[in-house]
Formats: structure tokens, sequence, C-alpha cells
């Protein structure tokens, strides 16, 4: 494929949305002559793909294979929304390629689906993804393409009063303009799937454009990947509050490939009574012990380690979400349906209902924010690492609550001191 480069203005493609005339006249076309037309010779190769038996083609859009696991859980959560409310409508706000979209109609059984792009190059590859359900007209279209930046499309269904059941938003870095948007397009007691990939602020690496984004300064600890799903969270409920909205988080994914932190909450009316799920996660360096601190504690904080409140070694960070990452009783319904639709069992369906069992563990409400790793243990304790499985024995033993992490295969979630679980540990390996 021959490509020529030459300066361009994008334009909406016409939809079936009454769209205002833009308010910028068309940009004049530059005198050719103060130009060298550069041409580039790009092979271009498209394949068609499957994915829980769809075909569809990503054409030239950015598209994963890895995200696969995240749509499951989008669409697992969109079914029960319409087997629990009737009716399922959807805006996929940044649709790429339409898969997400095809995967809401024809699995989750939307009633309609606004599959929205800003690239208006993409038109020809999402209408034919999507033809494959059939669009309908009037009252009965089932789904409609359009082509602008994500906060103007839900802006402009907003003006109109046109609500959605579930927003789901797959953006890139560390994007959160669009919240306010969102939470206004959304029916309440409605579900908004947020997404964030900006693995740099989560750790701790860019603590002012984490501030910048969703409200939190946050420090390098060792468990940022769960720090990135609470920064997010955070973000939302700060959002929220000042809407009059509270938020509740239904699931909390991450997955290593980007690295991409994604959530699904539900919105509530009403701001939450009390601040006790959002606050500041503090984490010793000395000895390797994290804690939680509500906002009335701000001035005491400190390290049991440590003689003196004013610990060099204590970093925090927040404020973020404190409480559960999942729903428990929520994440056991989409068990419940993943089984229903055989995507669990033998082959790479157990993949799904590890995770699944997983987040149900996580959803603990004694468990505090954060796990420890364990080599990360064995390291500051110079002995060698129990297994998980007689490590979690133990720890029941002792009355503690404890969980191993979706986030890190040799990470424990738990209620339990280091140095208690580093005695516990060592008591474990004489045994």
């Amino acid at each position: 494929m021959l490509l020529t480069l030459s300066p361009k203005t994008l334009s909406s493609s016409p939809s079936s949305f009454p769209l205002p005339k833009p308010q910028n006249p068309r940009l004049k076309s530059p005198n050719p002559s103060r130009f060298k037309t550069r041409c580039i010779r790009i092979i271009l190769k498209s394949e068609v793909q499957i994915e829980r038996g769809l075909e569809f083609d990503p054409g030239e859009t950015f598209f994963r294979h890895e995200s696969a696991r995240g749509r499951d859980l989008g669409v697992l959560s969109a079914s029960l929304h319409k087997r629990s409310n009737g009716t399922l409508r959807v805006l996929d706000a940044m649709c790429g390629c339409g898969i997400r979209s095809l995967r809401y109609l024809v699995e989750a059984d939307a009633d309609f689906v606004l599959a929205n792009d800003a690239n208006d190059e993409n038109r020809r590859v999402i209408t034919e993804n999507l033809s494959k359900v059939e669009r309908g007209e009037g009252d009965e279209r089932r789904w409609v393409v359009t082509h602008m930046l994500a906060n103007k499309a839900m802006i402009e269904r907003y003006m109109v009063g046109d609500f959605f059941d579930l927003i789901d938003i797959d953006s890139f870095g560390s994007d959160s303009a669009f919240l306010r948007d969102a939470f206004n397009a959304l029916k309440l007691g409605g579900l908004l799937y947020l997404t964030s990939t900006d693995g740099y602020s989560s750790g701790g690496h860019r603590p002012y454009n984490s501030l910048a984004a969703y409200g939190a300064f946050i420090r390098p600890m060792p468990f940022g990947n769960e720090i990135g799903l609470r920064m997010l969270i955070g973000g939302a409920v700060r959002e929220a509050a000042l809407l009059g909205y509270h938020v509740t988080p239904l699931f909390s994914y991450y997955s290593y490939h980007g690295p991409v932190f994604r959530v699904l909450l539900r919105v509530h009316r009403g701001k939450l009574h009390e601040d006790r799920n959002y606050g500041f996660v503090t984490f010793c360096h000395l000895c390797g012990h994290s804690d939680s601190v509500r906002w009335d504690e701000l001035g005491l904080m400190g390290c049991h380690c440590c003689d003196t409140k004013a610990s060099s070694s204590l970093v925090v960070s927040g404020p973020m979400w404190l409480g559960p990452l999942h729903d428990g009783s929520y994440v056991n319904e989409m068990l419940d349906l993943a089984k229903e639709w055989g995507w669990v069992g033998e082959g790479t369906g157990m993949d799904l209902e590890k995770l699944l069992s997983i987040m149900i563990e996580e959803s603990d409400p004694r468990l505090p924010p954060g796990y420890f790793k364990m080599d990360e243990m064995a390291s500051r304790a110079k002995m060698n690492s129990p297994s998980l499985k007689k490590m979690m024995s133990a720890l029941v033993k002792e009355g503690y609550a404890v969980s191993i992490s979706h986030i890190i295969s040799n990470g424990l979630k738990t209620d339990c001191p280091m140095s208690d679980f580093i005695k516990i540990a060592k008591d474990e390996l004489q045994s």
C-alpha cells in the first residue's frame, strides 16, 4: 500500500445522531509548493481473529489478544445487569475495531450499543464487524457507530437525556478527564468500566502526574500494581463525590501486559456518610510493614519498628480507595454465569475460573491494602520461603485473614504484620 502523508483535518462521519456543525471552519490546504510530499511504502497485514467464537477483523486498529480477559469480565457484568434490570444500553467510548461492542451485542444481548472511536478511518472495520448483528432502524436499532472524542460523545448523549446502563472506557495512560462526563451520561445504578495503563504513576515514579490525574500522590511501594487499582478507584470516588454520587467497586482487575488496570464501578446517588474507605497507605522500608491511615490520623503516622513518629523509612501514598477491591457476592454471580456459559472447566477456561475464585477470596473486608511477596519476606529474614499453601494454613491457624493475590503469583494478602509474618514463616520451616 502506498500512503501519501500530508496535513489533514478530521471530520465526523455521518451517523443517525444529530450532530452540531463544527464551530471552526476547515483549515485551508497548505500551498503544495511549500512542501515536499513524502511517500512511505508500508505493508499492512490484517487477519480475521476469533474471540469466544466470534470472528472479527482488527484491521489497522490497536488490538491486543491479551485484553480478552478484561473483555470477558465486562461481558459477564453486562449480562448480569441485563438479567437484573431487563434492559442494557452500552456506550463503548473508545471501541477500536469494535470487538467489545460486538461481544456486548451478541453475548450480553445488549438492546443498544453506541460504538464510538475518535479515528474515523476505523469506520469500515467497525461497521463490518458489527454488521454480524442486524442494525435495525428507528427505535429498534441495535447499534450505531460515531467518531468523536470520548468526552464529546458522552456530553452529547447527556445533553439530550440519552443515558446508558454501562459505559466502557478503554483508555490509554492516566487520562481521567472523561470521568465527570461519564458519570453524567450514566444511569443511576449503572456500571462504569474504567481503565488505566500508567504503570509509572502506580509505581510511584510520577507522583505529580498521579496527583493531577487522580488526586493521589503516589510513592514507590512493593505492591504498586495494587496501588494502581486503588488509585484509579480513588479518582472516581473523588469525582463522583463532587457530583453528589458515590461508587462501589464490583471488581478490580490487573493484567501485566501493558500494564492494564481495569475497575468496574456501580454508581449510586448520594455521597458516602464517612470516608473510612478513602484515605492513605503507608509502607515502612525498614521493616516492610504496611498500614492504612484515615484522614484524622495524618498527624499520628509512624511505624512500630521506630521509636519516633517521624520515621524517615516511612512513606505515604494517597488518598486512594482503602476498601475491598471486589464485591464477593457479585463476583460469585459472575463465576456462576461463566460456568453456565461453559467458559470455565477444562482447557483455557481454567484461567478465568481461577481469576474469579481469587477475586472472591480477595474481597474479604478484613484484608488491608497491599500484599507480601514471599521472596521479599525471605530476603528480609534471610531464610528460605515456605510454600504459599503452608503459609496460608499457618496464618489461618493464628487467626489471620489471608488470600493469594490475583496480581502476583507469589503474593499473599493478609492482616498479619510483617514481623509476625516472618516469625510464622520461620516456625513453619522448622516444623
